[in-house]
C-alpha cells in the first residue's frame, strides 16, 4: 500500500495565495463591520496606545516615535469614521498594530531614562 504525505498549503489547495486569503477572509468579515469597529476603537484607544506613548515617554521622548503612534491610531480612527468597508478597515487595524510593535521596540532598543522611576 502506498501512503502519499501530504502538506497543508492553503495556496495550493484553492489556487490562492494568502493574501487573496486573507482578503476573502476581510471580506467576509464585512457583516461583523461593527463589532470590528468596536473592537479598533477600544484596543486603540484603551490598551495598544497608552503602552506605546508610555514605552515613548520612559524611552526619552522622541518627536519620531510620537509621530509614528499618532499616524499609527490616527489610520484606524479615519477608517472608522469614514465608515469604510471591512476590507479595508481590518487590514489597517494590523498594520496600525505592526507600527505600534516596531515603535515600542525601538524604544526599547533605545533604552529607558532611570531617573524617570
Amino acid at each position: 500500500m502506498k501512503t502519499l504525505q501530504q502538506t497543508y498549503h492553503p495556496s495550493l489547495r484553492s489556487g490562492k495565495t494568502l493574501v487573496q486569503l486573507f482578503a476573502d477572509w476581510c471580506q467576509s468579515q464585512e457583516k461583523y463591520r461593527i463589532g470590528w469597529l468596536g473592537i479598533i476603537i477600544a484596543s486603540h484607544g484603551c490598551f495598544i496606545t497608552p503602552v506605546t506613548l508610555t514605552t515613548i515617554v520612559l524611552s526619552g521622548n522622541s518627536i519620531f516615535y510620537w509621530m509614528m503612534a499618532m499616524v499609527a491610531i490616527v489610520m484606524c480612527l479615519v477608517t472608522n469614521l469614514a465608515a469604510l468597508p471591512a476590507k479595508i478597515t481590518i487590514p489597517v487595524f494590523f498594520l496600525s498594530i505592526l507600527i505600534d510593535l516596531v515603535v515600542i521596540t525601538g524604544c526599547f532598543a533605545a533604552g529607558f531614562n532611570s531617573s524617570l522611576f
